[in-house]
C-alpha cells in the first residue's frame, strides 16, 4: 500500500513539473513574440493550477508520513519531493514573474534585440526539461549533465548585466527598459539554480550522495 502511495506522490509531481516547464516555455514564448494573450494566460490560469499543485503535494506528503510512518529510503524519498515540490513552486513563481515583466517590457520600445537573453532563455529551458526527464526516469547521467550547465547561464547572466550597464550609461531613457530586461534575465537565472536543485535532489533520490558542495564534472 505504501509503494503504491508513493507511486501515485510521483506521478503527481510529475503532473506538476509538466505544468511549471510549460509555464516557462511560455513566459519565454510571450516575451520573444511580444504576445500578452500568452503571458496573461498564464498569470490567470497557469499559476493558480500550480498553487493547487503544491498544496496538494504537501499535503499528500503529510498524510502519507502520519499515516504509514515511512522509514529509510522511503522516508528519504517523501522529503525529497517535498523539497522538489518547494523548487517546483519557486521556478513557477519566477515564470510569472518574467511573464509579468514581459507585459511591461512589451509596452516600451526594446532598446536592443534580446540576443544574450535569448540566449539564456533556451539554456534555462532545456535545463529544465532535462532535469524533469532526469527526474522521471531516475538518469543520472543526465542529471550531472545538466549540473554542468549552470556555469554557462551565469556567464550570458553576467553578460547581459554588463552590456546592460554600458547601455545605460550611453543613453539614459532605456533605464526602465533594461531594468525590466535584467529583471527578466535574474529570473531565468534563478530558474537555472532551482533546475540544478532538481537534479542535485534526483541523485540523492538514486544514489543516496549529497553532491551539492562537492560537484564534480562528468569526465
Amino acid at each position: 500500500m505504501l509503494e503504491q502511495k508513493l507511486n501515485d506522490l510521483k506521478k503527481t509531481l510529475i503532473n506538476y513539473s509538466s505544468l511549471v516547464s510549460n509555464m516557462v516555455e511560455r513566459s519565454i514564448k510571450g516575451l520573444i513574440k511580444k504576445d500578452t494573450s500568452i503571458l496573461y494566460h498564464l498569470i490567470e490560469e497557469d499559476e493558480p493550477q500550480a498553487n493547487d499543485f503544491e498544496i496538494e503535494l504537501d499535503e499528500l506528503c503529510m498524510i502519507i508520513i502520519v499515516k504509514y510512518q515511512p522509514k529509510a529510503k522511503d522516508l528519504r524519498m517523501i522529503l525529497m519531493l517535498l523539497k522538489m515540490n518547494n523548487d517546483l513552486e519557486r521556478i513557477a513563481d519566477h515564470a510569472v514573474n518574467i511573464a509579468r515583466g514581459a507585459i511591461s517590457l512589451i509596452e516600451r520600445p526594446y532598446t536592443k534585440p534580446l540576443t544574450d537573453t535569448r540566449k539564456m532563455a533556451r539554456q534555462v529551458l532545456s535545463m529544465l526539461e532535462q532535469g524533469i526527464t532526469a527526474f522521471i526516469h531516475e538518469d543520472v547521467v543526465l542529471a550531472r549533465r545538466v549540473c554542468e550547465k549552470d556555469t554557462i547561464v551565469d556567464e550570458l547572466y553576467v553578460r547581459v548585466l554588463k552590456k546592460s550597464i554600458t547601455r545605460m550609461a550611453a543613453d539614459r531613457t532605456t533605464i526602465a527598459s533594461i531594468l525590466l530586461l535584467l529583471n527578466i534575465s535574474k529570473n531565468l537565472e534563478r530558474i537555472a539554480d532551482l533546475s540544478t536543485n532538481l537534479c542535485e535532489e534526483t541523485i540523492f533520490l538514486t544514489e543516496g550522495k549529497v553532491i551539492k558542495h562537492h560537484f564534480s564534472p562528468l569526465p
